[in-house]
């Protein structure tokens, strides 16, 4: 599954409206059905993350149920335990005891019984007051893919690693009435308790409304639909992974999913199954009439505000008790063809867990790496007060470039060359007006930034950079990540990824830090505005043979203020538990 630039999306929506007009069984992935089961030998290192989530071999799609237990973090993801592509699907399971070194256990949760047997898909876990924590996910109960919502509890709760978990025969907990869709009909959500009941969300769609059906219950096991959904937008398509969570209006701590009151705000996410992006709003629980209306002025669908414009996927939060943090994971899937995955034996990553947290401005959520990925950081190079004219790049040596955290904050002496926002961009997505201006297209006020996983003649970079333009009453950010000029490799999927960034310019200055990693660029600009994160797969620009630079295109110059570039260690990465 891969994000589409919206020059496709256009197309998108055409089929959107084809597959929604049929009411029947619907899927998220393309079978392969003859690459479900090929076992692999040997796993082809070259382009395989050193410090990102991934297990040893074989596909992974969403992460499920992130939790805090007893001093453990716990992920659960998506799995295909026989073969590099989608199918065979198992809740794999992981714990970590500082979210960046990880040990991987038994599966969790299988097809075994009449109500999953064709399918253990994704879901969420609440932690209960007394301490005890329950999943609720997805079950498929026939070849049609009948959806209904099961719940597992686990065997041991003496047991840190919670090994173990039982799936109970009074399941399932929750079945489609006759007014739901029931193969768009998954994915339940971290409960949370208010006015007696304690309730969940489920994601679905009416033809082409995208739904997020509520559920109520007393006890936890019988749940009851209400009347109306907590919320639903036409023309959105299938709701997947809905993810709904309060903020607080100050201060960056997370809260439990339960909080409500004054100082607080909800968001509301939902990952578009047509478009393979997500959006999310912010606004107001009305807890009585459990009825969630998004703040004014906000987007309400797919051109809505983004957790991540880039490779970005079937995100889910949680809130961690032991440091008061509300935590993202998000999965990048592959940007090459099956027939790649298969032979290099792996496919799909887990991206950094990022803590998330409320803008002071109220108007978006800033998102930054967790504070533990830092532990990995090892030789250190730093640039500082280094000018850069137009055409100018400058190469950070000393670091190992293919497997590096890059923080870098740029200045400039006036918004004076700032090009014209032409006006017919306000009809495009950020990411076109990117492909149109490019890296390489000489600007005012930039492009400028970084030349990522390049090779030393520049034949392959990802540059990722930013462009500010001078609109009717405001200057306009831009910030790309652009796999175009990324690999002389064929048949890859080389989008320009980007987004708009709101962020005030009167100190003249923007910041950007990448989190590079062999196949991955995860970016992150004014200090957690926006997030673009790129899949690329470099043919010389490998290994010590990849080169960072910094560079300038623009014809206003700009000043290097401060680079700290890191050389990343690589950390334990799903070894099994020693029993």
């Amino acid at each position: 599954m891969m994000a589409m630039p919206l020059t496709l999306s256009v197309l998108a929506l055409f089929a959107l409206l084809f597959v929604l007009s049929n009411n029947g069984a619907e899927a998220s992935h393309k079978i392969y059905s003859h690459y479900q089961t090929l076992s692999v030998e040997n796993v082809n290192q070259v382009h395989r993350t050193g410090y990102h989530f991934q297990p040893p071999r074989h596909w992974i799609n969403d992460p499920n149920a992130p939790m805090y237990y007893k001093g453990l973090y716990h992920l659960f993801y998506q799995y295909n335990p026989k073969g590099a592509v989608w199918g065979n699907i198992v809740w794999a399971h992981s714990v970590s005891k500082d979210l960046i070194n990880w040990e991987s256990l038994e599966p969790a949760i299988y097809p075994s019984k009449w109500f999953d047997n064709y399918g253990c898909w994704s879901g969420s876990a609440t932690v209960l007051p007394n301490g005890e924590p329950v999943i609720f996910y997805t079950g498929i109960v026939d070849k049609n893919n009948s959806q209904i919502q099961n719940y597992a509890i686990p065997a041991n709760l003496s047991d840190p690693y919670l090994r173990e978990w039982v799936k109970p025969d009074d399941n399932p907990i929750v079945n489609p009435d006759a007014n739901v869709n029931g193969s768009a009909f998954r994915d339940p959500t971290t409960a949370w308790w208010a006015d007696g009941h304690w309730r969940i969300l489920i994601g679905s769609r009416r033809k082409h409304r995208g739904v997020a059906y509520l559920y109520r219950s007393k006890d936890f096991k019988k749940w009851v639909k209400a009347k109306h959904p907590l919320h639903s937008v036409q023309g959105t398509g299938m709701w997947e992974c809905p993810d709904f969570y309060p903020v607080s209006l100050s201060g960056e701590n997370g809260l439990d999913p339960s909080v409500m009151g004054q100082n607080v705000k909800h968001v509301l996410k939902v990952s578009l199954d047509m478009t393979r992006y997500e959006y999310y709003t912010m606004g107001t629980y009305d807890k009585k009439e459990d009825k969630y209306f998004p703040d004014e002025g906000l987007v309400d669908g797919w051109a809505g505000l983004r957790l991540d414009y880039g490779n970005f996927y079937a995100s889910k939060t949680f809130f961690d008790p032991s440091t008061n943090r509300r935590i993202l994971w998000g999965w990048a899937n592959e940007s090459d063809d099956p027939h790649k995955d298969k032979d290099k034996g792996w496919a799909g990553i887990q991206l950094i867990p990022r803590k998330v947290w409320l803008d002071p401005s109220g108007k978006q959520l800033l998102q930054w790496p967790v504070a533990e990925l830092e532990k990995l950081r090892g030789h250190n190079v730093q640039l500082s007060n280094q000018m850069l004219d137009q055409g100018n790049h400058v190469e950070v040596k000393v670091i190992t470039a293919a497997q590096a955290d890059v923080d870098v904050t740029f200045s400039f002496s006036s918004l004076d060359k700032a090009e014209p926002f032409d006006p017919n961009w306000d009809k495009l997505d950020a990411l076109d007006v990117c492909a149109q201006k490019g890296s390489k297209d000489p600007g005012g006020l930039g492009p400028f930034g970084l030349l990522t996983l390049a090779s030393e003649n520049l034949e392959e970079f990802t540059p990722v950079f930013f462009r500010v333009f001078k609109a009717a009453d405001k200057h306009k950010v831009l910030l790309c990540s652009d796999a175009r000029s990324s690999s002389l490799g064929k048949e890859l999927y080389k989008p320009s990824f980007a987004g708009f960034v709101d962020v005030d310019l009167t100190d003249k200055k923007l910041s950007l830090r990448s989190l590079i990693d062999h196949s991955v660029v995860e970016s992150f600009g004014a200090g957690g505005r926006i997030a673009i994160s790129s899949r690329v797969y470099p043919t010389i620009a490998v290994f010590e043979k990849a080169h960072l630079y910094v560079f300038n295109n623009g014809s206003e110059a700009i000043t290097v203020e401060n680079l700290n570039a890191w050389s990343m260690n690589t950390p334990v990465m799903n070894v099994p538990v020693k029993s």
